[in-house]
């Protein structure tokens, strides 16, 4: 089931450090991929709970980037030789905003994606997600700024926050 789900994990952690790239070098790169891809990861077990719906998105993919892009001002790119932008989940990338800017709500993911299908028989750590140090936090500035990633985190936040059951409304803001 994974599997079904990596061209999406790829293609939307990809996405999310282009719109909000490390600042610092190639290591804060690589630190900002990691928790980007974590991050996606949580948010694409949550939006394909299981085998069926991995399948399906596998089959029919899962959308694009289009809309993403003209929120963030990226709306510049005319496809030549970006295919890998067509497997960008807009939910998840939506999630996955959600959970790098708000901790608790990281860790309520965190927690239901580990009673779920994809982690079952499989030892899973999100340590970057929730527990960035100083130098993931630095590399990440920008991916983890509210501010900067609101237009595209508020775009599917409720149903972020009704697919966690969070009785926590004020959490939209």
């Amino acid at each position: 089931m994974q599997a079904a789900l990596s061209p999406v994990i790829a293609a939307t952690s990809q996405w999310l450090t282009c719109a909000y790239p490390a600042s610092g070098g190639a290591v804060a790169s690589a630190l900002c991929e990691v928790q980007a891809r974590q991050a996606v990861t949580v948010a694409a077990w949550l939006r394909y709970p299981t085998s069926m719906d991995a399948a399906l998105v596998e089959m029919a993919g899962p959308g694009g980037a289009a809309r993403l892009d003209r929120i963030t001002g990226a709306d510049r790119y005319d496809g030549d030789g970006e295919a890998w932008r067509t497997w960008v989940d807009e939910v998840v990338a939506s999630w996955a905003a959600c959970l790098l800017t708000d901790p608790d709500l990281a860790r309520l993911a965190v927690a239901a994606v580990g009673e779920g299908d994809h982690t079952a028989g499989t030892p899973f750590e999100f340590r970057r997600l929730l527990a960035p140090d100083e130098h993931d936090r630095r590399a990440a500035t920008l991916l983890r700024h509210p501010d900067l990633v609101a237009p595209v985190a508020e775009l599917h936040q409720a149903r972020l926050l009704e697919q966690l059951g969070s009785p926590d409304q004020a959490l939209i803001a």
